[in-house]
């Protein structure tokens, strides 16, 4: 492998590291996770489920957490009820007949329910589409939490629950959300088996 190659995954799992070091130093951040993991327990208990969005790799990640609770952690256990809003064909539609910034909000306003958990994934905090899920949710007395990025954009102080995670570059902070989304799985099991 050329040097300059070498030193730039060297520089690059460095920079992972000391967003991570940083995460890991606010307290407040992990005592609002577990928080979180005890809500969405309590959700699930009283019949209710979990709704997550987000946009491209975001989407990705709301994916990848809906599958952890319906499907499988890490050991078996029943599904739990957890959704991601990607249909690609609610999406299609929804973009075509009333615009890129109504996906999310009317899926929400099909499927979400008081008491239900709403979950929001952007390293910006300025998708239109997902403002316009956060205003949904908060119609339908959803809980919202959301996993934000940089300064947290518009979407900062309009949840419930925030997290702005250290990082400047997209790719650093979907890594620390998949991250946080992984915890909150294993969290929300040990929640539910207790």
């Amino acid at each position: 492998m050329p040097p300059d190659t070498r030193s730039l995954i060297i520089g690059a799992l460095q920079d992972a590291r000391r967003c991570l070091d940083a995460a890991i130093a606010r307290q407040a951040d992990i005592d609002q996770l577990s928080d979180l993991a005890t809500r969405i327990a309590e959700c699930m208990r009283a019949g209710g489920r979990v709704l997550i969005a987000g946009n491209g790799g975001s989407a990705c990640d709301a994916m990848h957490f809906a599958e952890e609770l319906t499907g499988r952690f890490r050991n078996d256990r029943p599904p739990l009820p957890a959704m991601a809003l990607t249909d690609p064909g609610h999406i299609t539609c929804t973009a075509n007949d009333y615009g890129f910034d109504q996906v999310f909000s009317r899926l929400v306003e099909a499927h979400g329910r008081a008491g239900d958990v709403l979950i929001l994934l952007s390293t910006s905090g300025n998708s239109p589409n997902l403002i316009r899920a956060l205003a949904a949710g908060r119609a339908r007395d959803m809980h919202i939490a959301v996993f934000l990025g940089r300064d947290g954009g518009a979407l900062r102080g309009h949840a419930d629950v925030e997290w702005i995670v250290p990082g400047e570059t997209s790719d650093r902070i979907q890594e620390l959300h998949m991250l946080l989304l992984h915890a909150l799985v294993e969290a929300i099991e040990a929640e539910l088996i207790r």
